[in-house]
Formats: structure tokens, sequence, C-alpha cells
């Protein structure tokens, strides 16, 4: 970035965020340490749904169509049975685990609305997987379509006093609670009232870490609003800089809306896609799951103006529209996030879209998706950059002895801000180690800043393997291979893979009885099928370690990798 850029972007800021202004920015002390946060923030994230109550088209979905009032009044009927006639109260988990439904956002809209801390469970999780969640969430309700349901079905051991309120299902049991019958029943009504404070949770999403379960981070109603507000910001300070057109002109015929194509138990699917299109007044046009020709077909009917998605999902996108001849014309930008785009695909989005800028950031399910933003020109200059820091968020980079580092060294990344998380669900020690002193977060990232600030990934301190998206924990991984007889010790790692960004890898020390297709199949029970390695590596001998014991990891990546030809 120039200096001219630079200076417009924090001018831009200033303006924006001055005193008096809707964006008011103010400092304050947070509960863990000074922030920046919004003065005129929306009190809860049902003030930001009630706001958005109008006429104007909202969803699309399919051949079904609702209207924002028309959304929020099928939210007051599920809010109408969690309250009146499935006994939530204020505090209580809803869970909800199914495809990108209208049910999915409905639940989750009438859960927030009401008090209750939805529960984003990962639909692509096992049985297993799944128990874990809602054992350790301690849900009260779960929303579950009809594969969901099977895993609930199939479970050994039911989770006490879960009730569950079946969806898009061919039949359910007495112990099940219809919605689509329910909602009929139940007609025009108004949404439970609730008071609910800024400091109120409002959610957990899980989060694989590098050892063991993954852990439940829970946010607060002001950390997911500060967050949607600050994209704003940014998007405001955007269109005043030359050549960043972000929303349609006035004549083109053209109305914001966006496109659904990634799951919305991720943040970047539920904040900045869904909640984000309430802020915006935003059409929402959904998938139900990925395919890239279907989204083709949709943004061409639907005038599609944005569109996010991890690499591998942006990457199937340029292809299309390189391959099929389909009009997406109306594209102004196609985002990224949730793993590193590959520096040539930000060029190809430039090439094979007429007007579409290609954008990307930084953020994590802790700090509620939101951290840095590049986009257009800039982010073409720097395809390795993931952009300075949004107006409400401090950057810093420290050494191994937590001291600061100038521009250009390398070490872990830190970040503060008004949006981060409140604390790992049940997990206190966790999130007591997570954090340094003065509200730091230690995200376990190795980066760089430059000298304008922008930000630099170039390793992971965490052991973990980002796939199109997903984090996947080498640990849970390593166990679940382990636990086969024919597998003495496993290693895994992350293996570069063009579409998805990354894939998994193992190195494995096995018996001699050992078989591929046997343990591929044996792990289907033991983890979630995005997890199950897609390179296998065996040895009859112990894998090599150093001489105090500690594995070769990085040794075994490296060979596997040549050995594939994907160095």
């Amino acid at each position: 970035m120039t200096e001219s850029l630079a200076q417009q972007r924090l001018d831009a800021f200033a303006r924006i965020t001055a005193a008096g202004e809707p964006y008011e920015l103010v400092d304050r002390v947070d509960i863990r340490g000074p922030v920046r946060t919004f003065v005129n923030a929306p009190a809860s994230l049902r003030q930001v749904y009630e706001e958005a109550v109008s006429g104007v088209e909202f969803l699309v979905a399919d051949d079904q169509r609702w209207t924002f009032a028309e959304f929020w009044n099928d939210a007051a009927r599920i809010g109408h049975l969690l309250v009146h006639e499935l006994g939530v109260q204020k505090g209580d988990r809803v869970a909800i685990s199914m495809r990108n439904y209208p049910e999915w956002m409905m639940a989750f809209t009438a859960a927030t609305s009401v008090g209750a801390i939805a529960v984003a469970m990962n639909s692509l999780w096992n049985a297993d997987e799944m128990a874990y969640g809602l054992t350790d969430s301690g849900a009260k309700v779960i929303f579950a379509d009809a594969e969901r349901l099977a895993l609930l079905e199939s479970m050994s051991d039911p989770i006490d006093g879960l009730q569950i309120v079946a969806v898009r299902h061919s039949g359910t049991s007495a112990s099940q609670v219809d919605l689509a019958a329910r909602m009929a029943a139940i007609g025009a009504v108004d949404m439970p009232q609730v008071d609910i404070a800024p400091t109120d949770p409002a959610l957990i999403l899980y989060t694989s870490g590098s050892t063991g379960h993954p852990k439940g981070v829970l946010s607060n109603h002001h950390n997911v609003i500060v967050a949607l507000m600050a994209w704003e910001v940014e998007y405001g300070a955007l269109t005043e800089r030359p050549g960043n057109v972000v929303a349609p002109e006035e004549g083109s015929g053209l109305v914001p809306a966006t496109l659904l194509g990634i799951p919305l138990f991720h943040v970047l699917g539920l904040h900045a896609v869904f909640l984000g299109s309430f802020r915006g007044q935003r059409k929402l046009v959904t998938m139900y799951k990925w395919d890239a020709s279907v989204a083709a077909g949709l943004i061409e009917r639907e005038r599609i103006i944005t569109f996010t998605g991890p690499p591998a999902v942006s990457g199937d996108l340029v292809r299309i529209a390189q391959s099929e001849g389909r009009d997406l014309s109306s594209l102004l930008t196609v985002g990224g996030g949730g793993a590193a785009r590959p520096p040539e695909q930000v060029g190809q989005i430039d090439r094979s879209f007429e007007k579409a800028l290609p954008n990307t950031g930084w953020g994590m399910t802790e700090t509620n998706a939101i951290g840095t933003l590049i986009i257009g020109a800039e982010y073409s200059e720097r395809p390795l950059s993931s952009g300075p820091a949004l107006c409400v968020i401090d950057l810093r980079v420290v050494g191994e002895d937590g001291s600061v580092l100038a521009a250009g060294e390398r070490g872990e990344l830190q970040v503060r801000g008004p949006s981060m998380f409140r604390e790992y669900w049940n997990k206190p020690e966790a999130t007591a180690d997570s954090f340094a002193e003065g509200g730091w977060f230690k995200t376990g990232d190795v980066a760089y800043l430059d000298a304008d600030g922008h930000l630099f990934i170039v390793d992971r301190i965490k052991d973990l393997i980002i796939r199109g998206g997903e984090n996947i924990g080498c640990g849970g991984v390593e166990a679940a291979l382990s636990s086969h007889p024919c597998v003495i010790e496993a290693t895994v790692y992350s293996v570069p893979d063009e579409r998805l960004g990354e894939e998994v890898g193992t190195t494995m020390y096995v018996t001699n009885d050992f078989d591929e297709e046997e343990l591929r199949a044996y792990l289907v029970n033991h983890l979630a099928k995005y997890e199950i390695p897609r390179y296998m590596k065996t040895m009859t001998e112990p894998l090599p370690r150093t001489g105090s014991g500690k594995l070769l990891k990085r040794e075994l990546r490296l060979q596997a990798i040549t050995e594939l030809g994907l160095d």
C-alpha cells in the first residue's frame, strides 16, 4: 500500500468513526483490557433482527422466498415453540445441526432472540463428535435434519434431557417434535419478550484444537455485533477510494444480494454472510451444499453482487467462469477467508470476472471472524497478505520472550479487540492459557506485519491442518489412527492441495497384516469424513525420532510431499 492510500484509509476511518457519527468509536476497558468499540451498537442480536424487519426481499431458497418481515414472523413461531412448549429459558443452550436450510437460520434467530445460547454444530461431525458437542454444551434442544436425526438415533447412549426438533425428515418418532407441523399449528405469534443485555452470551461455535476434543467458543451479543459493524466501516472506507465499487451503482438495476455457499456453522457463513445480510438489508440466496455449477446459475438468475468462500470454493467458481460462459457480470466482490488463498487465484479472479474485485482477510472463530481485510488493487499487489487491521482490532507480533517485534520480524501473532470471545466453554484453564497480559489473544499463528501494517501469515505454531476452511487437529486424527490394532504409531501432517489448500496426510508404523482399505472403513466410525487422511504412507519400523525422542514430523512430511510429487 502506498503512503497516500494508507492515509486515505485512515482518513476515511477517522471520518466514519468520529464523535457524533453513527459508527462513533470510544475507548473502553473490556474484561481483559483496553478496546475500541462502537457507542451506538445495538444492544442485542434481537435488536439487529427487529431493525431489519421490512417488506424487502430477504431469503431465497430453491423456489421459496421470504421478506425480512415474513422471515421474522416464522422465527417468532420457533421462538414461541422454544419458550412456551419446550421450556427454554434465558441461558439455555439450543443446538442446530443441519444443512443450510432456512430453518437453520430461523432457529438461530429465534434462539438468540429469546436469550438462549445458540450452539452452531458442525454438520460434518460423526455420531461420537456430535454426542460430545451436545454433552459438552449441555444442550436442552437440538434442531436436526434427516441426516443428523439418523446420527442421533445411532447413538448407543441417548443424551439425557435432550429434546429433538426434527427438520425436513421423512417421519418423526413419538419422542421428537415435528417442526413444520408445530409451526403450522402455532400460527401468527409475537416473538416472546426477553430482556437481553449486550454482555449476555449468544452463541457457541466449536473449533478444533491441535489435540483432543474441539473447544466451544462462547461469544456474547456485543462480540458478534461489533464484528458486523467493523465490516460496515471497512466497506464504507473502501467506497471512498477510487476503483473500489463494492455496492450497486444507481441505475444499474442491481440490489444488494449475496450467495450463501459455505456452511452456516462457520463464522464466515454465519457472520459475514447470514448476519451481515440483516445489517445490510441484503438479499440472501442459499445453497444447501456447495456445487459450483449451481452457484453460477444462482448468481446469474438472482444477480448476485457479493460472494465469499474459502479458496477451494472461490477457485471452483473461477473455473466455472472460465469454462461455462455464464453471465456472472453482476458480481462486484469475490471474497475469501478460512484458509490461505494461492496467489495465482487472486489474479484469476481479477481476469475471470467482468467487475468483481478479489478480497480476503484474516479472522478466527475466537475473533468472531474479523481481523484484517484487503481488496482490489492492494490485494493484487500483495497477494500473500491478509491486509491491515479493521478499525476495532489491534494486532501485534511477539517473540518467544513476549517482547513486541518490529515490522518484518516473524513471531506469534496476537490480537485484541471488542469482538474477542468470552471463554472456551467448560475450559477455564484453556481460556486463561490463551490470553497474554493486557487482553492479547495468542493466535498460534506465526506472522509478521510490514511497515504499512499489512499482515502476513507464514506458519502455524499450533498443530493444525486447514482443509478448505475446516480446522483439523492432528492430535485427534493421530489418536483415531493409533486406536486401530494394526497401527502401532502414526503422525499426521498437512499436504498441499491445489483446491482445498491443504489435505490430510499420515505416516504410520504398522503391523505386517495392515490393510489400508480396512483402516479407512474403520475410520468412518471414528472421524468425520474430511478428517480421514487422503494420503497414507506406511512403514514397518518405528517412526524416526531425534536423540531426545521427539518425532521427526517435519522430515516425514517433506518426504511424503516429495514422494507424492507435490513439492
